[in-house]
């Protein structure tokens, strides 16, 4: 039998969950930790479809004192090239500016061509065979993937 004092109150224990789940929830957060980065370290384990190369286009890229950039198109018959003024075509000159600092940090040169590559579903993308990088142009929205598609389909008259 208990006895009671006037005025104090009996604790009492809270009411325990089943047992093993916080066990349980633990092991589930270590267990997608873990899986995330099994899957980040190991790549894609299905092989990805890749569209057939419509066309294949190389690029250099020479900066000219004035500031303008001239895109010359190494092995097209005929010789080709493309002044990009001062000022223009921002997006291309960003795009190549990260290549290149690229290229510089791997101790690559930089007079290997880079590679534009026209896909047979519509997609474009740019290869620079040096670093190995490939950008796919369509993530950039369509105006700045024109700016790409432009050089190598140049509007009449131009």
């Amino acid at each position: 039998m208990s006895t009671r004092v006037a005025g104090t109150a009996e604790l009492q224990t809270p009411p325990r969950g089943p047992r093993g789940v916080l066990p349980a929830a633990l092991a589930l957060v270590l267990f997608a930790l873990l899986t995330t980065l099994v899957a980040s370290r190991s790549g894609p384990s299905l092989p990805s479809v890749q569209a057939t190369p419509l066309s294949v286009h190389e690029l250099a890229f020479r900066d000219r004192a004035d500031g303008a950039v001239i895109v010359t198109f190494p092995g097209a018959l005929p010789a080709r090239s493309v002044v990009l003024a001062p000022g223009t075509h921002n997006f291309i000159r960003g795009v190549m500016r990260g290549l290149a600092r690229d290229r510089k940090a791997r101790g690559v040169g930089s007079s290997e061509v880079f590679r534009l590559i026209q896909r047979n579903d519509g997609r474009l993308e740019l290869e620079d065979p040096a670093t190995g990088r490939l950008i796919s142009l369509e993530s950039f929205g369509p105006t700045n993937r024109a700016e790409f598609h432009a050089l190598i389909n140049p509007a009449p008259g131009t």
